[in-house]
């Protein structure tokens, strides 16, 4: 599929999104410099989140433990209050769209709502990312999928039923251009509860790109997931870790974006051919480097050649050395001197 100018897929550059999410703090400012940040980095898109907690959270939702125990509620707040206090205004939609394209970035937004989807359309956004907990909004992403645009589904916490449902609902919209996304649930997760061989699965069942939603910190995971095949990375990032909000503490600070955007270019062009053979790189060398039957003493014209008079040594543009036997009982056809390389012309 294409978003933007991007071809996404298995045979592609990986395309890497920003995720930007709440970690504007409600500032303009802080949402610009995040878009900023995506830019220096690298990132090929920059991703917000449009939420409100009416629409979200029942008021009687109970405390998200690891909200609890990382102590990022504040004293006497619900969780219902969290979502309610870092809502991304969503008259900003518009300007930060502008703000990247002027900036040369694509801008994605996840819609947690039916009003959101729409307001992402009148804005024209360029594709959708569902998150993993909406897998199972089907009237949404029937809603998103009747827009004709790309959809990237996260799939943390999903069955294969799960996702199975999730398409059924897509297709029915009129969509079948769409990534599934691996993600582990936790902030953060831990490296054993990662699972980047499900990514396998996941492609093998649907036969759609599949790519990896990280919450782990460093970018050991994402590199890893390129590695396996990922075509889609999606990385947390902050302006800083120190910033109040529940999710700075999980999120790469601007160095470490540009260093996993960096390692992740990286390991692509270690990837490379799956030809096995020498490279152009390693032209001289094959030649210098490797073996050769080379003369182990003078060698006069006509004398039949024993195995004693032959060394095996580099360089390499010789007579191969597994055509021993072959050289073995012929006759010189010239003089040959101690370490001469031999060639066919001199038997």
């Amino acid at each position: 599929m294409k978003i933007g100018h991007y071809e996404i897929g298995h045979d592609q550059p990986c395309f890497i999104i920003a995720e930007a999410g709440s970690n504007h703090n409600r500032d303009f400012d802080n949402a610009r410099k995040l878009i900023d940040v995506a830019v220096a980095a690298g990132a090929d898109a920059v991703k917000f989140q449009i939420f409100s907690a009416e629409a979200i959270y029942s008021k009687k939702t109970p405390m998200a433990s690891y909200l609890k125990d990382k102590k990022l509620a504040k004293e006497g707040e619900s969780l219902w209050d969290i979502i309610k206090r870092i809502e991304i205004p969503r008259q900003w939609t518009p300007d930060l769209m502008q703000y990247c394209r002027e900036k040369g970035i694509i801008f994605l937004s996840t819609p947690f709502d039916l009003t959101a989807v729409d307001e992402l359309e009148s804005a024209g956004v360029e594709a959708y990312k569902v998150a993993s907990f909406e897998i199972t909004h089907l009237p949404m992403l029937k809603k998103i999928s009747a827009t004709g645009r790309p959809i990237i589904l996260s799939t943390g916490m999903a069955s294969l039923e799960d996702i199975e449902v999730a398409l059924a609902a897509i297709k029915a919209g009129g969509n079948s251009e769409v990534a599934l996304l691996h993600c582990a649930i936790a902030y953060p997760p831990k490296f054993e509860d990662i699972n980047l061989r499900a990514m396998d699965t996941m492609r093998q069942a649907f036969g759609l790109p599949v790519g990896f939603s990280d919450h782990t910190m460093g970018h050991v995971t994402d590199v890893a997931a390129v590695a396996r095949g990922a075509c889609i990375i999606e990385k947390h990032f902050t302006l800083s870790r120190q910033q109040e909000g529940p999710d700075h503490p999980f999120s790469l600070e601007p160095g470490e974006l540009k260093a996993m955007i960096e390692a992740i270019r990286q390991t692509e062009k270690l990837l490379g051919s799956p030809v096995k053979q020498h490279t152009a790189a390693e032209s001289e060398l094959y030649r210098i480097a490797r073996r050769s039957l080379v003369a182990a003493v003078n060698i006069p014209a006509g004398t039949v050649i024993t195995e004693s008079m032959l060394a095996v040594k580099r360089p390499g543009f010789g007579i191969p050395v597994r055509h021993m036997e072959i050289v073995i009982g012929r006759k010189a056809q010239r003089d040959i001197e101690e370490d001469d390389i031999l060639t066919w012309e001199m038997i």
